[in-house]
């Protein structure tokens, strides 16, 4: 039986998600993960390849990537849960699908609550976490890295060099 209220329910979800931007604590701890990974980005391009790395500098540079990955992996997915949790009502009484449901998949076997939409963008918070750390680090790496002295090729496509 196809009823209206799986429509609304999964309508609800979806601006839900999407209303988690108007949590006050979410996007200001989402805010603050990027300029964190914004800083990291404009000290690379300040930061010649190869300069000299004293004791110091070293420890506050361990401090900062310690400090935001903890940011991105700790506070900002808590803050998403405790909006969900809180002022979404995600929670796991309220079921999308499955047995129990009062929507198109209550034939389905496997139960989809609200908190299993929460727990799944907890997920890709840390799944966009994990990728802004690789991505960070490239960037790091990559700093300096000069693309080469552009010499004039021949018509074959070898460098041209004068004897």
């Amino acid at each position: 039986m196809i009823t209206a209220s799986f429509g609304e329910e999964l309508w609800h979800v979806i601006c839900s998600i999407g209303s988690g931007f108007r949590s006050v604590p979410f996007t200001g701890s989402l805010i603050v993960a990027l300029l964190l990974c914004g800083g990291i980005v404009l000290y690379s391009r300040k930061r010649p390849q190869g300069a000299e790395l004293t004791w110091g500098t070293a420890m506050v540079a361990a401090f900062y990537v310690t400090f935001l990955m903890f940011w991105f992996f700790g506070v900002v997915p808590d803050q998403w849960m405790k909006h969900a949790e809180g002022t979404l009502a995600m929670r796991s009484d309220a079921i999308l699908a499955g047995p129990g449901s009062t929507g198109w998949f209550e034939w389905l076997p496997v139960r989809i609550t609200k908190a299993t939409i929460a727990d799944f963008v907890t997920v890709n918070i840390y799944m966009i976490g994990l990728a802004l750390t690789i991505a960070m680090w490239a960037v790091w790496q990559g700093r300096g890295a000069s693309t080469g002295d552009d010499v004039e090729t021949s018509n074959y496509g070898r460098p041209l060099v004068k004897a």
